[in-house]
């Protein structure tokens, strides 16, 4: 497996979600903009809703931002136990450990994508190739890790 170009799907996946964020909270501030000439308290509450929402786009950008400073420092270094940046098979699929981004197709192979602070990882964390773990009663194999 090619770890590099599993980071590198990760990452475009990241700065993809960045751009759009980016996009849409430009795109409410035009219109949180737009409804300051409006007459009076009755689009008071328009504004509101629209900074709250501005808000939540930033917190998703900002989470986003700290996944994308995490997958910095993520090498494709071969790794001997489960940790940060390893490709970890189970006789369930394919786990990469670094930030949640979901599914990733790499090699025609389903990849996992998941954090380190997921109850997945913290079970398995620091086992080895032929260790098992149980996560919500489902038993797993480690079958290998790169």
């Amino acid at each position: 497996m090619n770890k590099q170009e599993i980071i590198n799907i990760i990452k475009s996946k990241a700065s993809d979600k960045i751009q759009y964020f980016e996009n849409l909270i430009a795109e409410t501030r035009a219109s949180n903009n737009d409804t300051k000439s409006s007459m009076g308290d009755k689009y008071e509450t328009g504004r509101e809703m629209l900074q709250q929402e501005i808000n939540n786009l930033q917190r998703q950008l900002n989470e986003v931002l700290n996944q994308q400073a995490v997958l910095q420092k993520i090498t494709s270094d071969p790794s001997e136990k489960v940790q940060n940046g390893a490709l970890v098979k189970t006789n369930k699929g394919l786990f990469y450990i670094a930030v949640s981004m979901g599914e990733i197709v790499s090699e025609n192979q389903k990849i996992m994508t998941v954090s380190a602070e997921s109850p997945l990882v913290r079970v398995m964390y620091g086992k080895k190739a032929g260790e098992s773990f149980t996560v919500n009663t489902i038993h797993q194999t480690i079958e290998n890790i790169w």
